[in-house]
């Protein structure tokens, strides 16, 4: 999720991505360091804005890793390396499963750089695929296609009839010669994200934050044939807590601000994916605004744009799911799900080992 965009009244946007996030897990058993060999929880994706007060929230929920969107120029990651000194005893950067376990045994979060788009490769109009070898040395881990709209390289959700360009198909050759991992569907259409599997044998590929069309009939949720292709590649599908993507429909366009989603539905979402794909393909997604969802009143006409009505409810703040509302609040999700029968084998999966598993895979180490 990005935020709208407004350089001089809401920065959301462009902040969400050049933003630095945290995490944190269920319980007070989960609130403290913990050696390594125990279980690790990843948020699968948060552009929440780097703060102290934000790590202590991390730290409340009990994450231990994030997958942070990351602004797409070199000076977010200058800006996210200064955070690291300033806060060296709370977080580090990983660039692979080894720092996540190691930071883990120091009892420090552990950070993955990640775009949601690949916008910061197209340079003066030109696609620049070539250039993710620079963004990969200082730490960039996960990349995505198009957001929403078209882009050179592909389709957004908001426009599902463009495909795959041949920029997006060299694009898609980079990220796999960088060993990156491919986020695709979400804010990616459909038709794009499949010519990109295509392209993708042999690599686990993810969406790193959607909702279940099947239940809930929005642009930006994701189809059960998507969640099926994404499973055979061995990926995983992270989960958000954005309340629109579980109660807004298209045909909700003229409808300003939609109700808020119940920590219920969004429980049936897990369950739901469950069923479908299995629980080794699920992992949290939330895509949280922290500190970046503070204003208050309609979207700007170019926020319109990006986050159109039929998507989006119009006016900030946007709502999260109740009950689950920031990061802090996670242990609600696992008590829920545990009330409905998950084991704690299969909450372990969903909330970090999953994708564990995926980054290994990918980044080899």
């Amino acid at each position: 999720m990005r935020a709208p965009a407004d350089p001089g009244r809401r920065a959301v946007l462009s902040g969400a991505l050049a933003a630095g996030a945290a995490l944190g897990l269920p319980g007070s058993a989960f609130a403290k360091p913990k050696p390594a060999g125990q279980r690790i929880v990843v948020n699968g994706l948060d552009p929440s804005a780097r703060s102290p007060e934000f790590l202590a929230m991390l730290r409340k929920g009990g994450v231990d890793c994030w997958h942070q969107s990351v602004g797409d120029d070199f000076a977010s990651f200058a800006s996210l390396f200064r955070f690291f000194d300033d806060y060296k005893a709370e977080i580090g950067q990983a660039r692979s499963v080894r720092d996540i376990r190691r930071l883990k045994a120091e009892g420090r979060l552990s950070h993955i750089a990640g775009w949601q788009s690949a916008g910061g490769l197209v340079v003066g109009g030109e696609p620049q695929p070539g250039n993710l070898r620079a963004y990969r040395e200082v730490g960039l881990r996960i990349c995505g296609i198009s957001y929403n709209l078209a882009d050179p390289f592909g389709g957004g959700c908001l426009e599902p009839d463009a495909g795959l360009s041949r920029a997006g198909h060299r694009l898609v050759e980079a990220i796999h010669k960088e060993n990156l991992v491919l986020d695709i569907a979400g804010h990616t259409n459909e038709k794009t994200s499949f010519a990109a599997l295509a392209i993708s044998s042999g690599v686990p590929v993810i969406c790193s934050h959607t909702n279940v069309r099947a239940l809930n009939d929005n642009p930006r949720c994701t189809t059960d044939a998507m969640f099926e292709a994404i499973a055979k590649t061995g990926g995983v599908v992270g989960v958000t807590a954005f309340s629109d993507f579980h109660v807004r429909k298209a045909s909700d366009a003229k409808i300003v601000r939609s109700p808020q989603a119940s920590l219920g539905q969004h429980l049936d979402q897990y369950d739901y994916l469950k069923r479908l794909i299995g629980v080794d393909h699920i992992g949290l997604g939330p895509d949280f605004l922290e500190g970046r969802n503070n204003d208050v009143g309609p979207l700007t006409p170019a926020d319109v744009i990006l986050m159109a009505a039929e998507a989006y409810t119009q006016e900030l703040p946007w709502d999260y799911v109740k009950g689950f509302e920031n990061i802090g609040e996670l242990p609600n999700v696992v008590a829920g799900l545990a009330q409905r029968g998950w084991t704690d084998e299969e909450l372990r999966k969903l909330t970090g080992d999953n994708w564990l598993r995926v980054y290994e895979a990918v980044w080899g180490e």
